[in-house]
């Protein structure tokens, strides 16, 4: 292998380009292990870094894909060996190294997990970065007092790929699930993963009438972020919690201190780039078990890497359901 298929990201005076290339091996980002890719994933950090959008890529070229799942080829680490079947979301790569919309990639060993027992390459990329974030917050709200049964938890942006998984995660572990979504098309498949009741998006969204609501949801998990936030807080009950984990309704959100001083809600921040090697195999055993394969393989559709650019277009659009696995070699 001296040269390889891969989407480039170029950016020459100030403009940006991108598409697919041959790419010579020499150009690569170093990294102790090489891994023939087999196929990433779409997630909205790559739909803005493959369109040009500001905040994802840090330095040019840039092979984007923040997900990657294949074959170790070479490995200078003991940790893996040829033949490996390793995972990696979400570490730095599409921002300061090469990432996984190509047919090979270098990854440091810190980085990479085994895929699991159980999983397929595919599914190992159904889940990514964005199913990883799911589990991850569903976690931090365990670690912070939830527990099954009571009111219906809620989850925003719900026919996305972070709100899908954790329907269908939190739903396996035995929660009532409401799932907001401006999707009303998608009610039936948000209920084949578990939802209990649809709310409209629209009842989240606009500046809060009042500081405090009436406590609706013992818990959310937000991946919309924005207004929508802001409404969110405002009807958590007492000592409840918000995993926030997502920008798709903007960065930006107004609230009161009220929530947090009267009923001491907890707004607790997922960041599923900056964790220890031992804490992300920790995350992935937890999917294994309580993510159900059925319902993770109705949302994954499959595309080629061609269609990436037109896909990051209609994910930052809010036009994807569920996940989509980009199959690097097709």
């Amino acid at each position: 292998m001296s040269t390889f298929k891969a989407f480039l990201a170029r950016q020459t005076d100030g403009k940006f380009s991108a598409g697919i290339e041959q790419v010579d091996r020499s150009e690569m980002t170093p990294g102790e292990v090489l891994i023939r890719v087999a196929c990433s994933s779409l997630n909205y950090k790559d739909g803005l870094a493959v369109t040009g959008k500001p905040g994802v890529i840090r330095k040019f070229p840039m092979v984007p894909g923040v997900d990657l799942a294949g074959t170790v080829e070479e490995s200078s680490s003991p940790a893996f060996k040829p033949g490996d079947q390793v995972a990696v979301t979400g570490c730095g790569t599409s921002e300061t190294f090469w990432g996984g919309y190509a047919e090979y990639a270098r990854i440091d060993a810190e980085y990479i997990v085994p895929v699991p027992h159980g999983l397929t390459l595919v599914q190992a990329m159904g889940i990514g970065t964005a199913g990883f974030t799911a589990m991850e917050s569903v976690i931090a709200l365990e670690e912070h007092g939830l527990v099954p049964g009571g009111k219906p938890v809620l989850v925003t942006g719900a026919v996305g790929g972070v709100g899908s998984v954790a329907v269908a995660i939190l739903s396996k572990l035995g929660y009532q699930v409401a799932a907001s979504t401006g999707r009303p098309q998608f009610s039936d498949y948000l209920k084949s993963l578990g939802a209990t009741e649809i709310i409209e998006r629209a009842s989240l969204t606009g500046n809060p009438k009042r500081p405090l609501e009436s406590p609706r949801w013992p818990a959310a998990i937000d991946s919309v972020g924005g207004e929508t936030l802001s409404n969110v807080l405002t009807a958590i009950d007492l000592h409840g919690s918000v995993a926030s984990c997502g920008v798709a309704g903007g960065a930006p959100f107004a609230t009161t201190v009220y929530p947090f001083i009267l009923r001491g809600v907890n707004l607790l921040g997922i960041d599923s780039l900056r964790m220890p090697n031992a804490r992300r195999r920790a995350i992935w055993s937890r999917l294994v078990r309580d993510l159900p394969l059925n319902l993770l393989d109705s949302m994954i559709v499959k595309a080629p890497l061609e269609k990436v650019a037109a896909l990051g277009e209609q994910i930052l659009a809010g036009k994807i359901r569920g996940r989509v696995v980009i199959d690097v070699n097709a």
